[in-house]
């Protein structure tokens, strides 16, 4: 089930809006428990017993952590508990990988497993992580009550693709939280401009996307066309559900992290990876770099950290090389931006240190979307003339006079001047209480529409 999906926005949320808010407190977290093993096993009933056991040995391991603090004890659930998560995560995701970098190394035949992924095992298994961590480093109290870690480590809103919502951020939330008309309201309205970002924005210019890397006849102009709309899909894709896992939180209460802060507007990679999936990218620094050393170890050490932090970071987002080589592509010019370039970057006028930028990360879609270096060289080829094709052709005008419209709503949306604008308007009463409600409730209306009328478009981040 996703988000935007008309079982879950006719009958899911509704039913699970009802039956929270008829419920007095203490049943509220194991009714979000039930509702969110529900709402997993729509999809991926077989798994349901995965993340049941992943909830059973992290509160038994955090109890024992708890128990017997600054014993041997302890420092062994400690090792238990991360060994646990990790191998779980790594035989679901990656055990077939590494069975065919085996094959390919060793020209064996080992015999792949073929295993599904399970959705979201990438999220929730990091949320189990930082609860472990910051039970072990005394950063967070340990969770007595089985149903209410649980309910932390399933809870439906940022179940699947996030945002990764750290322990000690939630942990007084889920014993006690604040509702009210207000809070529900910031909800919905949060939650109906992520499903218009999803299905009004990011599956339109998501279809140029596959245009491009379908046609017989490539361009170059169709080519940046198509890295272009690529890279607004995937932000309004991602983005577009953070909104709605942080509308539904509010909705239910919870204050979940933001996300996105409008990377597109970026002038160096060092901010773009401050403003593009905050909450992984905080995860990373307080769990792996950090514990590392972090940028207090010798230059070359310091090198080792980043590349190493940003290869995982790779790899976390899926099994296949590419990956690897999109986060070794980040870590290196992040490595080499603080060592140097970014100081000469300083020196430069703002629309060359945003160009700069943008390059950089769409060059960079190129390799993280794409399978195979020679596909990955093939279109970055057709981008820069490289391969000896037209510069244009009458399909990639087609494509450029149809969806001008489009990319230019898209990219407008992608910086803040609508939020800008938005915070100066509201300042009006009328404005506030009539206009924007009504906007809302049409965005709502359209999207809905759209969805009835569409073919299902999954959101890109339930591959990882």
């Amino acid at each position: 089930m996703v988000f935007s999906s008309l079982e879950f926005l006719l009958r899911f949320l509704p039913a699970v809006l009802l039956g929270y808010f008829v419920l007095p407190g203490r049943l509220r977290n194991p009714f979000l428990l039930i509702a969110s093993l529900f709402f997993y096993a729509w999809g991926e009933p077989v798994h349901v017993v995965l993340m049941v056991a992943s909830c059973g040995a992290n509160y038994a391991l955090g109890l024992t952590i708890a128990r017997y603090r600054g014993a041997a004890a302890a420092k062994a659930a400690f090792v238990a508990a991360i060994v646990a998560n990790l191998l779980a995560l790594g035989f679901f995701k990656y055990a077939d990988f590494l069975v065919e970098t085996v094959n390919a190394v060793f020209g064996s035949s080992i015999g792949s497993l073929n295993l599904p992924l399970p959705i979201g095992i990438s999220f929730y298994t990091f949320q189990a992580l930082s609860y472990i961590v910051d039970v072990y480093r005394e950063r967070a109290p340990v969770q007595k009550n089985p149903i209410t870690l649980a309910t932390y480590i399933t809870l439906f809103p940022q179940l699947v693709a996030g945002p990764i919502v750290r322990y000690p951020a939630i942990a007084q939330e889920l014993d006690r939280r604040t509702h009210s008309v207000d809070l529900f309201a910031q909800g919905v309205q949060r939650f109906v401009l992520g499903l218009g970002k999803k299905v009004l924005i990011a599956n339109n210019v998501g279809a140029i996307w596959l245009s491009a890397t379908a046609t017989a006849a490539p361009s170059v102009l169709g080519s940046w066309l198509g890295i272009v709309a690529y890279a607004l899909q995937i932000y309004f894709d991602f983005s577009g559900y953070s909104d709605m896992s942080i509308g539904l939180g509010r909705m239910f209460g919870f204050c979940l992290p933001e996300n996105f802060d409008f990377p597109y507007i970026s002038q160096s990679i060092t901010e773009f990876w401050r403003r593009w999936h905050m909450s992984l990218g905080q995860w990373f620094r307080d769990y792996l770099y950090i514990p590392l050393g972090g940028n207090r170890v010798s230059r070359v050490k310091w090198v080792r950290n980043v590349l190493v932090v940003w290869f995982l970071t790779g790899l976390w987002h899926g099994a296949s090389w590419n990956f690897g080589l999109w986060g070794l592509y980040f870590g290196v010019l992040l490595a080499v931006e603080k060592l140097f370039l970014g100081r000469l970057l300083e020196r430069l006028p703002g629309v060359l240190r945003h160009a700069y930028a943008l390059l950089i990360v769409l060059v960079g879609w190129v390799v993280f979307e794409l399978g195979s270096v020679p596909e990955v060289v093939g279109y970055l080829g057709d981008m820069f003339a490289l391969s000896g094709i037209d510069l244009y052709n009458a399909e990639a005008l087609y494509i450029a006079r149809s969806n001008l419209v489009l990319l230019l709503i898209a990219t407008i949306g992608a910086l803040p001047l609508a939020k800008n604008a938005y915070a100066k308007v509201s300042k009006l009463a009328f404005v506030r209480v009539v206009v924007m409600p009504a906007l809302h409730v049409l965005v709502l209306a359209l999207s809905i529409a759209y969805v009835v009328d569409s073919t299902f478009s999954p959101f890109l981040y339930f591959r990882f």
